[in-house]
């Protein structure tokens, strides 16, 4: 197995690739944990600083200088922000490395303290009014906290570099802003002034290049689609810019690389692809939710790479690489977690833009089954862990940027999602996520998008998240099967890894051979244990695979023929419901032991589970039409 590191200090980005492509973390954004435990000290277990919640950042406009050779920042950064109540104060994050020298605020100095908790606390002479937009100007200097890297400089090809990379909890370290995961920047406007022989790479669309007189330059980007905190970014050095354009219709598709990689073939191929998957990408996804801006890259000293809106950073040029950070502009810049605890919200579907490269663009099929092989063996080569970052785990770098878990599982959940769905259904029901009007440019969490596969599809999927997001582990599965005459038995046995999930509910895909070389494909709807299947087959059947394109998470599954399989306590002919409709307590009669059963409602949603060999009560359910699920056999009832 062929396995590269690039690493970069002990700081943000590793990716990793091997011969099988397994994905053992494409991009580690690896902030130190005394940083991020500093800050989310102070964070709620949503994520958000509580002391930042009482207004509306609308617009930021940073005007500082840097000089690449000398770790230091000094300018400032105005603030327009509207009240949503009466403010005798006002807080921004800020860590307490930087001095603030000033705050200005309609040509008055306010007085303002440093605080311990990395924020900067600015006083109101007089209290201001809720709804009314205001602004002030926050001046400060020094050198960024070295701790948590997200500001850093080095060297490239003998000339100096400077770049940024705040997630998460980074923005705070070189810019006063609002970091937490509740109200993005509407509009902002970035200046920087450095020495004439450099160039600046930002957010949104360059707006001029203006040299100063003393060998200097002030260069200005401005973005004007909503942006979190943690998504600003620059990177400063001596780069080859390269302007061209990318999609139909056409759109700025902007690089700034080192003068090495505009020297090298092969980088710059794969920089060229980026049009190709772009395509892909807008066929599978939507639109380009930047395309009044621009998209592109700016290269940094990191290894792997951050998906900076509009233009990602990268410290390599693989197509992997590539891939996954544009399919972050949909997942993770256009809508963006909401608590650091639904990370895979962006990195589980920037990995499955990992998978649609592959499969549309990349690989053979053979190739991308294998690749899905080995993903799906490192995500279940341990027993449990939860997609779901738990609050305890906030200040952990590890177990925020999981590989296994936040990257590859999340990813391969996005897969399965398809599978249940179907490829027309899937695709449309993402566009529709990342389009709707309060998610479009704005936080989601997963309870969002179950919502959105909701309407977009009527499948409600809270039951699919316990188990695969929320719970931990995978499921094992003995299948066995028995042919008579055209029909074959299938029966469905399964174990759980971890006991945090009681069943997990799928749709098994199974492929039968027939002894001649003929084909048929079911998806078993599997909601308990134990269950039985019946399906017509027209012909002597020779084999039969489980889970043959790896449409699912499994371990250790077997499949085998058993001419013993009886089904005669499980016909559904044997059991009946009563009475119907039914007010209080519905009998089964017929079950000879007990039996999971399912309650839906005519729309498809599970409204109650459990076990039963007589009596379930429904007088908690609302009156209507429902549909009892046990065994394989759905039975009609009205509630009264």
């Amino acid at each position: 197995m062929r396995k590269f590191y690039i690493l970069w200090v002990s700081m943000f980005a590793i990716y990793t690739l091997s011969a099988q492509n397994t994905n053992d973390n494409i991009e580690k954004k690896s902030l130190l944990k005394k940083e991020m435990k500093s800050y989310a000290a102070k964070m709620t277990a949503g994520n958000t600083n509580p002391n930042t919640l009482n207004y509306d950042l609308q617009y930021q406009r940073m005007d500082v200088a840097i000089n690449p050779t000398v770790y230091n920042i000094s300018g400032s950064v105005t603030s327009h922000f509207k009240p949503t109540q009466t403010l005798s104060a006002i807080y921004f994050d800020l860590n307490n490395n930087l001095t603030v020298s000033q705050v200005s605020y309609h040509g008055q100095n306010l007085t303002f303290q440093q605080l311990p908790t990395k924020e900067v606390k600015i006083n109101f002479a007089t209290s201001l009014a809720a709804n009314v937009l205001d602004s002030l100007t926050i001046h400060y200097n020094g050198a960024p906290d070295t701790a948590g890297n997200a500001f850093f400089n080095g060297f490239q090809g003998g000339t100096a570099i400077l770049s940024t990379l705040n997630e998460p909890y980074g923005a705070q370290d070189w810019f006063p802003t609002k970091q937490s995961l509740n109200d993005k920047i509407d509009k902002f406007d970035i200046k920087i002034t450095t020495p004439n022989q450099y160039n600046v790479a930002s957010n949104g669309r360059l707006m001029s290049e203006t040299t100063l007189g003393n060998g200097q330059k002030l260069t200005f980007w401005r973005t004007q689609y909503p942006t979190a905190a943690y998504l600003i970014a620059l990177s400063i050095t001596n780069f080859v810019k390269i302007n061209d354009t990318m999609g139909n219709p056409p759109f700025p598709f902007v690089n700034y690389v080192y003068p090495s990689t505009n020297a090298d073939v092969t980088s710059m191929a794969n920089i060229e692809w980026t049009k190709t998957v772009m395509d892909t990408f807008e066929t599978y996804f939507g639109p380009y939710p930047f395309r009044d801006e621009k998209y592109g890259h700016m290269e940094f000293q990191a290894g792997g790479g951050m998906e900076h809106q509009t233009m990602s950073s990268m410290g390599s040029w693989s197509k992997q690489l590539i891939a996954h950070e544009l399919a972050h502009q949909w997942f993770g810049d256009k809508v963006t977690c909401g608590a650091w605890n639904d990370i895979w919200l962006n990195e589980g579907f920037a990995t499955f833009g990992e998978h649609v490269a592959y499969e549309k663009l990349l690989m053979s099929n053979a190739d991308f089954l294998n690749y899905l092989l080995g993903e799906k063996n490192y995500i279940t080569s341990a027993n449990d862990g939860s997609v779901y970052v738990a609050d305890s785990n906030l200040g952990n770098i590890n177990a925020i940027f999981n590989g296994r878990l936040s990257y590859s599982k999340g990813g391969y959940v996005v897969r399965m999602i398809k599978w249940i769905l179907g490829d027309a259904v899937f695709y449309q029901a993402l566009k529709d996520y990342h389009a709707r009007p309060n998610l479009a440019y704005s936080y989601v969490r997963t309870a969002d998008l179950n919502a959105s596969l909701l309407t977009s599809t009527g499948k409600d999927f809270t039951e699919f998240f316990n188990d695969w997001i929320y719970g931990q582990g995978y499921p094992t599965y003995d299948i066995r099967w028995k042919q008579v005459g055209n029909q074959i038995t299938f029966k469905a046995s399964q174990t759980q890894s971890h006991s945090s999930v009681s069943f997990f509910e799928m749709p098994l895909p199974i492929k039968v051979t027939g002894t001649g070389g003929e084909t048929a494909f079911f998806a078993l709807n599997n909601t308990a244990n134990n269950q039985y299947f019946t399906e017509a087959v027209t012909f002597p059947v020779a084999s039969v695979q489980f889970n043959y394109e790896y449409q699912m998470l499994e371990r250790n599954s077997t499949v085998t023929q058993d001419n013993t399989l009886s089904t005669a306590d499980f016909k559904a002919e044997e059991f009946s419901i009563y009475p119907n409709p039914v007010k209080d307590d519905l009998f089964v009669s017929g079950l000879k032991k007990e039996t999971d059963y399912q309650i839906f409602t005519a729309d498809g949603r599970l409204v109650k589970k459990g076990k039963t060999d007589k009596k379930i009560q429904v007088s908690i359910l609302q009156k209507g039409v429902y549909f009892i699920k046990i065994l394989n056999s759905n039975l009609k009832f009205v509630k009264e």
